[in-house]
């Protein structure tokens, strides 16, 4: 399993990469292996400002379609548009080409409310 130390997580199965103020995010290689092979994501919150915790999206596998949670708050300001032809780069490549969203942060507090990689590995029994 396929935890990198640099980066947060969430209780959703999120993982996030900050960059100053802008967080890269995408589903943690346990997720994905639980879900099976993707066949489609879909984001159609793109230049929207959401809240922490809200639906940004969803992700589709042959057996069930899982909503996405946005991990902080702020502007969805990109689609990782290479996943409409390749969704199975999340499966392939959970950290590097299977990111799904970044977002431009508006509470930088709450990235102290995200899980290092010890505490996600404790949630999912690694």
């Amino acid at each position: 399993m396929n935890i990198p130390e640099e980066l947060k997580y969430t209780k959703d199965h999120e993982w996030v990469k900050i960059e100053g103020d802008v967080a890269i995010v995408g589903i943690t290689d346990f997720a994905q292996s639980e879900l099976g092979d993707i066949v489609y994501v879909e984001v159609d919150t793109l230049d929207e400002t959401l809240d922490k915790d809200e639906v940004f999206g969803t992700v589709e596998a042959v057996k069930t379609v899982s909503d996405l949670f946005l991990p902080l708050s702020g502007e969805i300001i990109e689609f990782n548009e290479g996943l409409e032809d390749e969704p199975e780069n999340v499966n392939t490549a959970p950290y590097e080409n299977g990111w799904i969203i970044k977002i431009k942060i508006s509470n930088p507090a709450e990235v102290e409310g995200l899980l290092d990689a010890a505490a996600y590995k404790e949630l999912i029994g690694a």
